[in-house]
């Protein structure tokens, strides 16, 4: 008996594979995203201390020049992100503008920089939980399981949707800049120790000797700024959204750093800072709030310290995962770790990648008996942070080189003038912290001398892979880091 058309059971299309989820991340999200990874509260109350310290009621300024240097290198990186909208931020620039072997290289040390930024920070949640719990309710706590529920907690935010990632970085960017803001209220009405001054500003008081070493933490409080790139796939009108997140973000942090790190100065009046800073630095803030507002919101800042840790861990974990992703497509990791979780449209197997290698760090560090501030997060983030400041210098070159070579209608200010101040700029920079690496680390001249290497090691290691990617897998050597199949939407 013949069957007909309609009895024949019906063909199911294959499903199509999850994407990550476009359109989700406007302006304000990125921005969230960028300004939190750099943990703002963390900067203020740990490290500007430090640098009034060392450069004295001039420290404002340092952070002021740090952001108008970044500003500078975001008009050469935001007018080539029109340009080239591959998945690969740094990289993908660093290969289009020096070429594929550089670029890989730059894949490498993207990895080292934002894993090392991240992982090491699990020593810090862990300092900075034990001395709220200790501060708040006297209790004494081993480090090693704050630090593994981190991971978890952090692998479950990454794990999740961007957008969510986005809601929840919001409301804790909003608390521990809140209390940042609370402490200048209380200074600004009490009008600081002995009267407002303007003295910080002063030539005299910003050319001094520390000014350098100053420079140096403000440069570090700027770390992953750039990561605005990333979200590009996933951001509403990239061509707008991407280049406003970034000025954005550069532009928030410079001001509001300053304007911090001022506040602090008039807490305690133009001739005392420094003193109180030598002092006690680790509770100059603490004291400066508990004077000004009240001791409750003493006990706040510590909490918000620790949400301001895990905000920027969720930053930079996300982060990490989209690189991963890109390399992962591209076929230069496993394409395994490329695969996009259906629901919530996350990279979430490189995010448990990521996830178990944070743990075998962190386990490795609590085996050796280290400390997890002195060790864990000063050594590990050590090579993040000039890894990281490294892409930047290499980004900043492949601007112009990338410009030479094609055929464009953007200006010679944005294309070559401007990349090539903040290459030297950023070069600079680079020479500050590696000269005052002590000041970072804490630690004996051959440690400091493996931590320096470790970036640009990592960095000629990506030569010889590339070497053996183009002699034995020329098919991903030859598409790395090309331009995606379908434009993504763009402002043009």
């Amino acid at each position: 008996m013949p069957v007909t058309t309609s009895e024949l059971p019906e063909e199911r299309a294959p499903a199509a594979a999850a994407t990550l989820r476009p359109g989700s991340l406007g302006t304000a999200d990125i921005a969230f995203f960028v300004v939190s990874a750099a943990a703002p509260l963390t900067v203020m109350a740990g490290v500007a201390p430090l640098a009034i310290l060392l450069g004295g009621i001039g420290a404002p300024v340092g952070y002021l020049l740090a952001g108008l240097t970044l500003a500078v290198f975001a008009v050469g990186f935001t007018t080539m992100s029109r340009h080239v909208t591959g998945a690969g931020a740094f990289y993908a620039f660093i290969t289009r503008g020096l070429g594929r072997p550089a670029g890989i290289g730059a894949a490498l040390l993207a990895l080292l920089g934002y894993n090392g930024m991240e992982i090491g920070v699990y020593g810090l949640l862990a300092s900075a939980s034990r001395d709220t719990l200790h501060t708040l309710f006297g209790a004494d706590i081993p480090w090693l399981p704050v630090s593994l529920a981190g991971l978890l907690l952090i692998g479950y935010g990454g794990f999740r949707s961007i957008d969510f990632g986005a809601k929840l970085l919001g409301v804790l960017l909003v608390a521990e800049t809140g209390i940042l803001v609370l402490l200048a209220g209380g200074v600004l009405l009490k009008g600081g120790a002995h009267g407002l001054s303007l003295a910080s500003l002063a030539p005299s008081h910003v050319f001094v000797p520390g000014t350098a070493a100053v420079l140096a933490f403000a440069f570090a409080a700027f770390t992953g700024f750039e990561s605005t790139v990333i979200y590009r796939r996933e951001a509403r009108d990239p061509g707008r959204t991407v280049p406003r997140a970034t000025y954005l973000a550069v532009g928030f942090l410079g001001l509001f750093y300053a304007f911090v790190v001022w506040i602090a100065v008039q807490a305690f009046g133009d001739g005392q800072v420094v003193r109180a800073a030598g002092k006690d630095p680790a509770g100059l803030f603490f004291t400066a709030i508990t004077t000004y507002v009240g001791g409750w919101a003493a006990d706040l800042m510590h909490v918000f310290i620790v949400t301001s840790v895990i905000a920027s861990l969720l930053a930079f974990h996300n982060a990490i995962n989209r690189y991963v992703l890109a390399l992962a497509e591209e076929g230069v990791l496993p394409r395994r770790l490329g695969r996009i979780h259906p629901r919530h449209r996350s990279p979430y197997l490189a995010g448990a990648a990521q996830t178990v290698l944070g743990a075998v760090v962190v386990l490795a560090f609590w085996a050796a008996h280290a400390d997890p501030y002195q060790q864990l997060l000063l050594w590990v983030n050590t090579p993040g942070m000039i890894g990281l400041m490294l892409l930047q210098l290499l980004a900043a070159i492949a601007v112009p080189c990338y410009f030479r070579r094609v055929r464009h209608g953007e200006g010679s200010l944005r294309t070559v003038v401007a990349p090539v101040f903040a290459a030297v700029l950023l070069a600079t920079a680079i020479v500050l912290v590696v000269g005052h690496i002590d000041l970072f680390t804490g630690a004996s001249p051959a440690v400091n001398t493996v931590l320096v290497l470790a970036a640009p090691v990592v960095f000629l290691l990506g030569l010889p892979y590339a070497w053996w990617l183009r002699r034995g897998r020329p098919a991903v050597y030859e598409s790395f880091a090309s331009e995606p199949a379908a434009p993504i939407q763009s402002a043009e």
